[in-house]
């Protein structure tokens, strides 16, 4: 049930926290942004399939590398890894119990290639030695321990082949040649199932790829396809499991008996779409589901694990996370992610019901008072709910409302994606701004997922349409409600977030008093057309999420959501921030903005890194990034700040046109943007 995996392997990435056990300072003590934003001191912690040993991410030498100890004596523990570029940030655990997979990229232009390090020889070997080519690591299996399945886009830049390789002989055998699927589905015993592709219109076909020829399954119209969707088999490979959001808004966990065809829904909510939280380590059978409109809630499918949750949520207020479960599922390594403390990792030992602590991921930052989020229902001005959080500095009073007792600037943070969504929890950006001593608000905009397909498709060709007024309304919520001034509002985000940044600032310049873009699009038509080759597949799903491009009416309606056409509208300070190797935003993006706005003499603050792809891994160039932008707002909002003293040492950063600059130098080019 590799697709399973999948999803349990991108809940684990949230685990990435911090914790407060010491005594803590006083409410209101900055927190240094090193503290923050450096790398954490461990994450991504889990235990090899036997449980002899557990494994973690933690920083070498500044630089984030995978760790392995004893499971019994964590002291003993060996960084297995020795990357000084930016980091290694996740790992697949072989079933043999030996190999360790990891990808890296070259400064963030995702063309990754797979390495293996073996635990018992201490070896590390590259296994997909090709320059300019994206490998993926696409399934593994305790059925198969000593082979896993490879996806390399080698002999066609658009479309992955998938290979099977042994992890003792490293030969790899092709078992497809691909020209036309964009993912696949595969069972326990590594046999390719399912091809997927993506119709003209944006609809998904699933297709059997047993007996030759391919064979349709299953179509999911473009309308149900980002909450339908083939997870994978059970071990028998008998049973298929689906989210299934067809002839229903919110999708549901749904088996399929493939040999009758019967079909039983396993688990459902009439306000969110359900999320898969765990699975039978040997069985693959979803033995628990979460349930996220707020605030997360879980639903148990198998009584044999109702005692452990039961138990496990009795430790702490936090919301659980099981990050790692032993093939003999007798240890599992769990962590909690709760809004003002971070993350805490225990070992469970399942026949004993006893959870050991282990670590917390930040260990610097316990000493430090953290501020609370607080989930809240904004109305969009048509009648949507808007899912959101709102996070305030430590020393604003709230009442029964969650009202504050005096107004202070807002930062309104814009998440990317769009097809995501914000969740509450431990945020860094939320700590960061509120102990700056501003509020924080995040909005679930329509086209945001996890609320279902009518919430979803709201969204569709509502770029800086529907999108942004939500966005506004927002804002407005926060102004009736006393929050802040209306000339007290800056917008953020990075990728869309950054996009609806430049919208805010071109579209709706009276709104705000300022933004900051990270990796954002400004003109739709040239991002649309400028993506990597393996993303050609995929570009129906802009063209009925986004807007066609096919002809000149279809372009002009594009151009008139391209915060590149308005930018004799920008009147407030903006500060734009860019990678260099970024595939999913160019660089061209940014850069089109800046020198529209140079050349007609409109002060903008931007920050290229040249070792950078879509947002920043790099510890040094992620500081200076935080370091610039908290001066930026501090100069309009006159919010509190560290100085950037030397926190632009360790960046590999040309500032409007500037390489290695100081600290004070880079306050003065903000003091000149800004008009100060």
């Amino acid at each position: 049930m590799s697709k399973i995996f999948y999803i349990i392997g991108t809940i684990l990435i949230i685990s990435v926290g911090i914790f407060m056990f010491q005594t803590i300072t006083d409410n209101n003590q900055i927190i240094p942004r090193k503290v923050l934003f450096g790398n954490p001191d461990k994450a991504r912690v889990s235990l090899t399939h036997d449980g002899k040993y557990i494994l973690y991410v933690a920083p070498k030498d500044g630089v984030l590398n995978i760790w392995l100890a004893p499971s019994d004596d964590i002291s003993k523990a060996e960084a297995i890894t020795h990357d000084k570029g930016r980091g290694i940030w996740s790992y697949t655990k072989a079933y043999n119990n030996k190999n360790i997979l990891y990808t890296q990229d070259f400064n963030g232009d995702e063309n990754d290639r797979i390495y293996s390090y073996n635990i018992e020889t201490k070896e590390t070997k590259l296994l997909t030695p090709a320059k300019g080519v994206k490998a993926k690591i696409a399934g593994a299996s305790h059925k198969k321990p000593n082979e896993i399945l490879i996806y390399l886009n080698e002999r066609n830049p658009e479309y992955f082949d998938i290979y099977k390789l042994n992890l003792d002989t490293l030969e790899k055998e092709l078992i497809y040649k691909n020209d036309r699927f964009t993912d696949y589905v595969t069972d326990e015993n590594l046999n390719l199932r399912f091809g997927s592709l993506l119709d003209k219109d944006g609809a998904v076909e699933y297709y059997e790829l047993k007996d030759g020829e391919p064979k349709l399954f299953t179509k999911i119209s473009m309308e149900d396809s980002f909450n339908t969707s083939i997870l994978g088999f059970d071990a028998s490979g008998e049973t298929l499991y689906m989210l299934e959001g067809r002839n229903r808004n919110t999708s549901a966990l749904k088996a399929i008996t493939l040999a009758t065809g019967s079909e039983e829904i396993l688990a459902e909510d009439t306000k969110a779409d359900i999320g898969l939280f765990t699975v039978h380590p040997t069985k693959q059978t979803p033995q628990a589901v979460s349930i996220d409109y707020d605030r997360v809630s879980y639903k148990i499918l198998d009584k044999d694990i109702e005692d452990d949750i039961k138990y496990l949520q009795s430790i702490d207020r936090g919301d659980l996370i099981i990050n790692s479960r032993t093939l003999d599922d007798k240890t599992w390594i769990v962590a909690y992610m709760a809004d003002n403390t971070p993350v805490k990792y225990y070992k469970y030992d399942r026949a004993n019901k006893k959870a050991e602590f282990l670590f917390t991921n930040r260990k610097e930052l316990e000493q430090y008072n953290l501020a609370k989020m607080i989930p809240i229902i904004i109305k969009s001005r048509d009648g949507l709910d808007l899912v959101s959080y709102i996070t305030f500095p430590n020393d604003v009073k709230l009442d029964k409302n969650n009202i504050p007792d005096r107004k202070v600037p807002l930062i309104l943070n814009v998440h990317g994606g769009p097809w995501v969504r914000d969740s509450w929890g431990y945020n860094p950006e939320h700590q960061w701004l509120a102990n700056r001593g501003y509020a924080v608000l995040s909005i679930n905009y329509r086209g945001s997922t996890g609320f279902g397909k009518d919430f979803l498709n709201a969204g569709n060709l509502e770029y800086a349409g529907k999108m942004h007024t939500d966005l506004i309304d927002g804002v407005n919520w926060a102004i009736k409600n006393n929050i802040v001034d209306s000339d007290k509002v800056c917008i953020m985000g990075g990728s869309y977030g950054g996009y609806a940044t430049l919208v805010g600032l071109t579209m709706t310049p009276d709104v705000f008093a300022c933004g900051i873009d990270v990796v954002g699009m400004s003109n739709l038509l040239t991002h649309v057309q400028s993506k990597a080759p393996y993303m050609t597949p995929l570009l129906s799903i802009y063209k009925t999420r986004i807007g066609p491009w096919d002809t000149e009416e279809e372009k002009e309606f594009l151009r008139q959501r391209s915060p590149i056409n308005f930018v004799d509208n920008i009147k407030k300070p903006l500060f734009i921030a860019q990678g260099v190797h970024d595939v999913r935003v160019v660089q061209a993006e940014s850069e089109q903005i800046v020198n529209s706005m140079q050349a007609k003499h409109i002060p903008v603050v931007y920050a290229l890194y040249k070792d950078e792809g879509h947002g920043f891994a790099k510890a040094g160039n992620r500081i200076s990034y935080y370091a610039l932008a908290e001066q930026f707002l501090a100069k309009v909002l006159k919010g509190r700040a560290e100085h950037i003293g030397d926190d632009l040492k360790n960046a590999n950063l040309i500032l409007n046109d500037k390489e290695k600059i100081s600290g004070t130098e880079a306050e003065k080019i903000i003091d000149t943007a800004v008009g100060n």
